[in-house]
């Protein structure tokens, strides 16, 4: 079933707080100064049912100037208001303040109410909605339905109940699979219960025994019990007013504002990137480092505004904006927001977060404008890429994706993969990179490697853990190796164990070097199974040492920091071992030092080698092939 959440709006003592009593035959005034005042203070929260069976959530919202900052909080959340003008009075200051919010907040459906219709002749009521007509045209409600009322003698409520049930169906769905995130509205203690949190589900589900953190506190807590409307459940899903009973958390450790979320769902930032909006009535336009008030969710956060398309935004204009926040903000991409200026508080503007994460920017810097561009479009594709390209230094995972989108990691994983198969980002062992970024590294990995090469014509490659550590040491050795195998597939370099060369690297002895090579082959050769010691062929000569290494791995095989062997008498060996053990079961170091007819040192090394290269394995004195 569809949930809805209806929200009033309107100027002080127009008769919201009544209307909702009529609506629905319960007081929201919870408050003894509300009640001794006559006026709405803080947020009030009841609900009715509508024809069509639909259970509605209310919340009343207070109407003074003073309490804006509490109107505000109360709007997050809403699916459809009822903006209250009072036929007596006609459209007011907060009226239109309130008109302002909910535009920027973009909320889609309402319905204007006069109230107290029984008080004016009708001319004065045809003036009323002239004027109302008037102010709302260019907003969501130039078109609503205008609905007089009088809450005392229920004149007009029923009509008001009907069209709030049919136009409760043109209210969009919520998003069920999304992780949820609930904005906190009131934290009390019930004895013999505990703390207990109110607010409205955006988006996502509830169960009880979720593991839950309050953000940006990072309080892990879990979820006791869940009531909707008064009534116990199991889960609670995205668009029902909520309160849900906490473990593990005191009522002073949370506050307004707070967030109630899955555990690494949401990220904090002292920085958002923005699409702002300013309305033409204000008193000033804003300017850079202008201090302001930024209402998101449930919160008040104090911030300066840096403009980055031009030197000011002025009243009526739009432009792209960086807030730099004195506290850090939970939000997600795609967020709307309300701006107010700190003094005099004034609502000024609103708009949209469009990087929950952004670095400091340079103002007019045409790449950020175009990246920000791309965030305001919505290609969900296009933004992963754009959010991948931004973060690739980081090497963030699926996660770290899901997180920056705000959106669960099966939804991500299908765009991941499609921009993987189009090459636009690089898969490093579950790490995405950008393809420029994969590029510069792989710029960089050959370019050493060139380098080595030209110092080091003979040597076969440079060691993998030196290259990591000159290309990018930060990866771990096991998504270093995956990053070189996609160097490997594009054919750029070859790995030789753990010496890595450029893909078309080949060793040329020259006539010197030739002689040389010849000589050790040779001598190692002639050895066979009882090579001479390394310093007896090299003996400090320089460019004997050379040609050694390079043919180590090619015709000679090194099975110790003294022993190489020719590898014609290395694999000699190994087929002796091969061949005893088939026949016998096993080879003890006696055995295997009889059939090469060389001493214990010659035997324990080749044994050694073979166990290091996984061909046989040592159990207690014997060794048995793998």
């Amino acid at each position: 079933m569809k949930n809805v959440i209806i929200g009033t709006a309107g100027h002080i003592d127009h008769g919201k707080t009544t209307l909702i009593k009529a609506l629905t035959g319960r007081e929201t005034d919870r408050l003894k100064e509300e009640k001794k005042r006559g006026i709405s203070i803080d947020l009030g929260f009841t609900y009715f049912d509508l024809p069509s069976g639909k259970r509605a959530g209310i919340v009343d919202v207070p109407g003074h100037e003073k309490f804006i900052k509490n109107m505000l909080a109360g709007v997050s959340g809403m699916d459809m208001v009822l903006l209250v003008v009072a036929a007596d009075e006609g459209v007011m200051p907060q009226t239109i303040e309130h008109l302002d919010i909910l535009n920027f907040l973009n909320i889609k459906n309402g319905i204007i109410v006069i109230t107290k219709s029984d008080l004016v002749e009708k001319d004065f009521l045809d003036l009323v909605k002239e004027d109302i007509r008037e102010q709302v045209k260019d907003t969501f409600l130039k078109d609503a339905l205008i609905i007089e009322t009088d809450s005392i003698s229920k004149r007009g409520i029923d009509d008001l109940i009907e069209a709030i049930d049919k136009i409760s169906e043109e209210v969009e769905s919520k998003n069920l699979n999304s992780p949820p995130r609930l904005n906190i509205d009131r934290v009390f203690s019930i004895k013999g219960f505990g703390t207990v949190v109110t607010g409205t589900l955006i988006e996502g589900k509830i169960n009880v025994e979720d593991n839950m953190v309050i953000y940006p506190k990072g309080i892990n807590t879990k979820v006791r019990s869940i009531q909707v409307h008064g009534n116990f459940v199991k889960t609670a899903y995205a668009g029902q007013r909520v309160a849900i009973n906490l473990a593990n958390v005191k009522v002073e450790e949370i506050e307004r504002g707070d967030v109630l979320a899955y555990p690494n769902s949401l990220m904090e930032s002292m920085m958002i990137d923005i699409k702002i909006s300013l309305v033409k009535h204000a008193s000033r336009k804003l300017q850079y480092w202008d201090r302001i008030r930024l209402y998101h969710g449930t919160r008040e956060i104090l911030g300066r505004i840096v403009p980055l398309d031009k030197e000011n935004i002025n009243l009526g204009d739009t432009g792209y904006c960086q807030i730099r926040l004195e506290e850090s903000i939970v939000a997600k991409n795609k967020d709307m927001f309300v701006i107010r200026f700190y003094s005099p508080m004034e609502t000024i503007g609103g708009g949209v977060i469009l990087d929950t994460n952004p670095k400091k920017h340079r103002r007019f810097d045409e790449e950020v404008l175009k990246s920000l561009k791309l965030k305001e479009s919505g290609d969900t594709k296009e933004i992963i890429e754009e959010i991948i390209k931004k973060h690739s230094k980081e090497y963030p995972s699926l996660k770290d994706i899901s997180v920056y989108i705000g959106e669960k990691e099966e939804i991500i994983k299908e765009e991941v993969n499609s921009l993987c198969m189009a090459k636009k980002i690089a898969n490093i062992n579950n790490l995405y990179i950008h393809k420029d970024f994969y590029e510069y590294l792989k710029e960089k990995t050959l370019s050493l490697l060139s380098d080595f090469h030209k110092k080091h014509p003979l040597k076969k490659g440079l060691l993998k853990e030196e290259l990591r550590s000159r290309v990018e040491k930060k990866l771990k050795i096991k998504d270093f190796d995956s990053l070189l195998a996609l160097f490997v597939e594009d054919e750029k370099i070859k790995i030789l164990e753990n010496l890595i060369s450029l893909y078309d690297f080949e060793v040329v002895f020259n006539e010197v070097q030739a002689k040389i090579k010849e000589e050790i082959e040779s001598k190692l050769k002639n050895d066979g199974l009882t090579p001479r010691n390394i310093t007896d062929i090299i003996q400090d000569r320089n460019e004997y040492k050379e040609v050694l290494e390079a043919l180590i791995g090619d015709t000679l095989i090194r099975v110790s920091d003294d022993l190489i062997y020719h590898k014609e008498y290395y694999e000699k060996a190994l087929d002796m071992v091969k061949k005893h053990i088939k026949e016998n079961g096993s080879l003890t170091l006696g055995n295997f030092r009889d059939l090469i007819g060389a001493s214990r040192k010659y035997a324990m090394a080749l044994l050694d080698d073979f166990d290091r290269n996984k061909i046989t394995k040592r159990i207690g004195d014997k060794r048995v092939l793998i």
